[in-house]
């Protein structure tokens, strides 16, 4: 759940609840938790320090410890005008008094890399060093008065609080008023998502039916809706206990990893809620993370987020407000929704899609930029060409962002690699390597099932194929196609199939031409073909055909 996230599910256009922005600096104060053992005199021990140092506390507040029973979490706010001092209380807390001290403000010097998980179970580290705690209600809350919903509330964070990666999510059994709650939502916008919502929403609706017990009196549970996102794509849910920070929801991102919620909104307000519930994340949000080029397409967003500074986050919390939360996109003649908060809204739905907003081209430069309103629907949407293009435009933005290396995700370790020595870019061409030498046996085969209607072609000593007819020619297409780009002339008639894979280096830069044959009346491989290329994400920078004529 990101605390760059505003939930506007009003009914006429206006929306009375808000529920997203990270204000870090707006407010002036620095941020930390601290634990202390359960003995007389420990938190006055504490606070001296912060007296000694002439820190003024500006909030304080305590609760016992989810970790060890022994002790007790407090939470504090101070003066960011103290950081210094701040430091030296915190290395005190930790030496003099033994207490564990998690920073939640990231006051940065200037020109230094943040911190970001490299590990997929460095998510552990920051998934409870959250904005607010899931059962604090603000007084304008539907439940603020309602003893029931607030102690509800407090199960489900502590289910979140306690939760570690690798262990199963835990299961709810959801009340009867619970249940009723998500049938008033479900029907109500399953009736719009036919004609409003976008194809891959609508395609993945069904399965989720099906497999996930996705239906009117039944809210399904967070882990077997994992499971599923785990065999689409790679996707997976983490509860959560409340809001994150914008960089540590989108670090999790990196690793198809989303922070989703587990509770529901107050039954008084079933349209409505002033934060991210399950409603949201069930039904905006995991129908799109079950499609292979947006899931994609999301993990980009944070993989640009990894040691990107503090401005560059603001303006990648913004790209993803207006794509993954309130995102459109062309499918044909037609304008369609894709954005969750579109999506769990049932009164911004429809009106997304009329006459009344302002629909502009998807830049992620322009987008990263866009103010918008917390207090009524948008009247600006960003509308994306495809998913594809989308991606491929964050791609390039992300590039813009000033950090001295780059990165990768390992999806066979679940881990990121930092590409910023030699000894990793050996290992990724390696990689790209192994991931082309497939494809380029891939396309052999494909090429010896179409040369002889009898069986596959001859095999040379060098294992490529070789059509007979081919046979004694040495310049490859890729030969003359250079020729062509050059202005010079290239060889007449066929040349030889499947025996191109030409590496060269110019200006520091290295790239790789491959040739392969597809049969002209079966073209509309063509598609599927280029999208072998972005399996191990191969960056084509020029495409050239033509038709080869057999003596």
């Amino acid at each position: 759940m990101d605390a760059e996230f505003r939930k506007t599910t009003g009914e006429n256009g206006v929306q009375n609840s808000m529920y997203l922005e990270e204000k870090t600096n707006k407010s002036g104060v620095l941020s930390c938790i601290f634990s202390l053992k359960e003995e007389v005199g420990a938190l006055a021990k504490a606070l001296r320090l912060f007296e000694e140092k002439g820190i003024n506390l500006k909030h304080i507040e305590s609760r016992p410890s989810r970790l060890n029973e022994q002790e007790f979490e407090f939470f504090i706010s101070v003066d960011s005008a103290c950081t210094h001092a701040l430091d030296e209380v915190i290395s005190a807390l930790r030496t003099q008094i033994s207490g564990n001290v998690h920073e939640l403000s990231r006051n940065k010097q200037k020109d230094t890399v943040p911190w970001f998980p490299n590990d997929i179970q460095d998510l552990d580290r920051f998934a409870n060093q959250i904005l607010s705690y899931g059962s604090e209600l603000d007084a304008d809350h539907p439940g603020f008065t309602d003893p029931v919903y607030r102690a509800r509330r407090k199960e489900f964070a502590d289910i979140a609080y306690n939760y570690r990666h690798g262990q199963p999510i835990p299961r709810v059994e959801y009340t009867k008023e619970e249940k009723a709650t998500w049938g008033t939502v479900f029907m109500e916008l399953k009736t719009l998502y036919p004609t409003h919502a976008c194809r891959e929403h609508n395609r993945v609706f069904p399965l989720l039916e099906k497999y996930c017990g996705y239906k009117q009196d039944n809210i399904p549970q967070l882990e077997d809706v994992s499971h599923f996102l785990q065999s689409c794509t790679g996707f997976r849910l983490r509860p959560v206990a409340g809001l994150l920070s914008s960089r540590d929801f989108l670090a999790g991102l990196a690793f198809r990893v989303f922070h989703s919620t587990q509770y529901i909104r107050h039954s008084s307000k079933p349209m409505y809620t002033p934060e991210p519930d399950i409603c949201h994340e069930l039904l905006g949000h995991v129908p799109l993370f079950a499609d292979q080029s947006f899931a994609q397409f999301s993990q980009e967003i944070g993989l640009a987020s990894l040691g990107a500074p503090d401005e560059y986050i603001e303006k990648l919390a913004t790209v993803y407000w207006f794509t993954v939360e309130f995102g459109l996109c062309k499918q044909g003649s037609e304008i369609k929704a894709y954005g969750a908060g579109l999506l769990s809204s049932f009164g911004e739905l429809q009106y997304c899609l009329t006459d009344k907003p302002k629909l502009c081209p998807f830049d992620p430069e322009k987008t990263s930029v866009q103010k918008y309103p917390i207090t009524e629907f948008q009247p600006v949407y960003f509308v994306a060409e495809s998913f594809e293009d989308a991606k491929e435009k964050v791609r390039k933005f992300a590039a813009t962002i000033p950090r001295p290396f780059s990165v990768r995700y390992n999806a066979y370790t679940q881990s990121i690699e930092v590409l910023d020595s030699t000894q990793q870019l050996t290992r990724l061409a390696d990689s790209i390597s192994g991931e082309m030498g497939i494809l380029c046996s891939a396309l052999r085969k494909m090429h010896q099932g179409r040369c002889s209607p009898d069986g596959p072609s001859p095999m040379k000593t060098d294992g490529v194929a070789q059509n007979p007819q081919f046979s004694g020619r040495k310049r490859s297409l890729i030969e003359d196609g250079r020729k062509e780009r050059e202005g010079g002339s290239c060889s007449p008639g066929a040349a030889r199939c499947a025996d191109s894979l030409v590496f060269e280096e110019k200006d520091g830069k290295v790239t790789m031409s491959l040739l392969f044959a597809l049969n002209s009346e079966k073209n509309t491989r063509l598609s599927k073909i280029t999208k072998v290329f972005e399996v191990p994400r191969v960056l084509l920078f020029s495409f050239f055909s033509r038709v080869i004529v057999i003596n």
